[in-house]
Parts: structure tokens; C-alpha cells; sequence
């Protein structure tokens, strides 16, 4: 006898399918949603609340943003932060991209593995941890690259976190620790590039310099962005390697060098949490905008 599946039974069947499907994907974003309002969503709430507001939940206005931005270390602070973000992200949109270019020309499967594993290493470190490292590497007296930091001039601690050379040295600590994985990002966007367009460009006679610059950059133009953006984000808050360094310096990068450790200082020190929550306030609306910026001049959601 020949069973026979009727199209009914089988398009309820599917119809089951779709719903746990539905379902299971509705589980997950939920989970998602309560941990984003629990620990995204209310927190923001609520130092937008204390912004507006004085020590007695009176509403002030713009009264703290105005108090903090006229503290004698707001400005040094945002320059600051401002010097460091355009070394981070230069270095991260230039040197990034490069090296995941460079790791997809290599294709074999041994040595791209064995590179992928090393720039991803870092990346396990803790910032805080891997600030405590380069500490170590920083100090001529015990760092084992001494002699190539007394070939450039420097023979003291002191000498190496001068206040000129800090921008440059957040930026080596932040590109060590942060940028293995997105090299492993763009490797991975470098590798869903469809072999017909690469063909192509070979086809044409373009060399990897031209096949790197008129097809594969401009591929991983949205992932560059997103890469930016978070990029921007995280520098915006540079807070743990400033601090640390001020702390092993015993003051010598300043308890005040980044808006994070001067917000630290109004909420902390002096007891000024209004104040801190102000400070807060304008790191997110620079973030949002500068992600909107981003985005809109990237066309980042425009359909490929």
C-alpha cells in the first residue's frame, strides 16, 4: 500500500514549523530586550533624570551642563579625547583593513590560522590587564624592549608617559587590545566577497593594489563604518587606561586627562553626581550623533 501525504497535512505541517520557529526567535529577542531596558534602557533614564536635575530632585534646566563645562578641566578634557579619537580611528580604519587584506592575500590555510590566532590574543586580555602590560613594556628599567625606547630618547618612565606622548601611547594599548578582532571581522567580510567579482577584476588585469582599492575596500565599505562607530563609542569613554596610568605615575597623566575620569572625579571625589550625570549625558548624544552621521552619510542600511 503507497502512503500518500495530502497538500493540507503538509501545509499545516509547515505552518507548525513556522510558529516554533516564531517562537523560539521571539524567546531570544525578548531575553535581548529585558537585559537592553534593564541595563541599557533605565540606566540612560535615569542619569538623563539626573542631569536635569539638583541634589533635591529639583529640576534645574541645563544649570549642571553649564556648572560642568565651566570646571577649569572640561575643555583640556574633551581635547583630549579628541586627539585620541581621530589617532584610533585613523589607525583603525588604515591599519585594520590593511592587515585584513594582507591575511586574505596569504589564503593558505596554516599561516592565515596561526596570524588569526595571534591578532586575536590580545583581545583575551582585560583592558585593565593589558594597560598593567604595557606598563611593564613602557618602563626602560625593566621593559625588554629598552634599548629600542633609549634609542628614541627615552630613559625614564617619566619620560615615556610625558603628557605630549600620551595620545599615541592610549592608542598603541586600545590598537593591541582592540584591533585583533576586527581584523578577524574584516577577514571574514573579505572572504564573502563573491568569487565572480574577484575574478573579474582579475580578468581585467587588476593587480592586488587596484583589486584591494576599487573592489574589495568598497565592499567592506558598511563593515568599516560599523567598525567606526563602535569604535567611536568605546574611545569616547576612555577612562581605564588614563586612570591607571595617573595611578602608576602617581599623578603624572592626571586623574583628569578623559571626560569618563573627570565624570569619576565629580561623582566620587566631590560628591557631584548631578554633574557626573551631565558629563554622561553629552558623551551619549556625541556618540548618537556622530553614529547617525555615520550612518547616514555611509548609506549603511541602503539594500546592496
Amino acid at each position: 500500500m503507497t502512503l500518500t501525504h495530502s497538500p493540507a497535512g503538509s501545509a499545516t505541517r509547515r505552518r507548525r514549523g513556522a510558529a516554533r520557529q516564531s517562537r523560539a526567535g521571539m524567546a531570544f529577542v525578548a531575553a535581548y530586550v529585558v537585559l537592553l531596558v534593564a541595563f541599557g534602557v533605565l540606566p540612560t533614564a535615569y542619569a538623563i533624570y539626573f542631569a536635569f536635575t539638583d541634589a533635591g530632585g529639583r529640576i534645574t534646566g541645563f544649570a549642571n551642563f553649564v556648572s560642568t563645562a565651566q570646571d577649569f578641566r572640561f575643555l583640556d578634557a574633551v581635547g583630549h579625547v579628541a586627539v585620541y579619537l581621530v589617532f584610533w580611528l585613523l589607525s583603525l580604519a588604515v591599519f585594520v583593513v590593511a592587515l585584513a587584506l594582507l591575511l586574505h592575500r596569504l589564503a593558505s590555510g596554516s599561516a592565515s590560522k596561526a596570524l588569526r590566532f595571534l591578532y586575536y590574543i590580545p583581545g583575551a586580555l582585560a583592558g585593565a590587564a593589558s594597560v598593567l602590560v604595557w606598563l611593564f613594556m613602557l618602563d626602560p628599567t625593566v621593559s625588554p624592549v629598552s634599548s629600542l625606547l633609549e634609542s628614541l630618547g627615552f630613559h625614564t618612565f617619566g619620560e615615556v608617559i610625558a603628557p605630549g606622548n600620551l595620545p599615541l601611547l592610549f592608542t598603541i594599548i586600545a590598537f593591541w587590545t582592540g584591533a585583533g578582532g576586527w581584523i578577524v571581522v574584516m577577514y571574514g567580510a573579505l572572504n564573502n566577497i563573491p568569487t565572480d567579482v574577484m575574478e573579474a577584476a582579475r580578468i581585467d588585469g587588476a593587480g592586488a593594489w587596484k583589486t584591494a582599492w576599487h573592489v574589495q575596500i568598497p565592499m567592506l565599505r558598511k563593515w568599516i563604518v560599523y567598525m567606526v562607530i563602535l569604535a567611536f563609542a568605546g574611545g569616547a569613554q576612555l577612562f581605564v587606561e588614563p586612570q591607571l596610568l595617573s595611578l602608576a605615575s602617581v599623578g603624572v597623566a592626571g586623574r583628569d586627562y578623559s571626560l569618563n575620569q573627570l565624570t569619576f572625579d565629580f561623582a566620587f571625589q566631590m560628591n557631584n553626581i548631578n554633574g557626573a550625570a551631565a558629563v554622561s549625558v553629552e558623551l551619549l548624544v556625541v556618540s548618537v550623533s556622530a553614529a547617525a552621521l555615520f550612518v547616514a552619510r555611509s548609506g549603511f542600511f541602503d539594500a546592496d
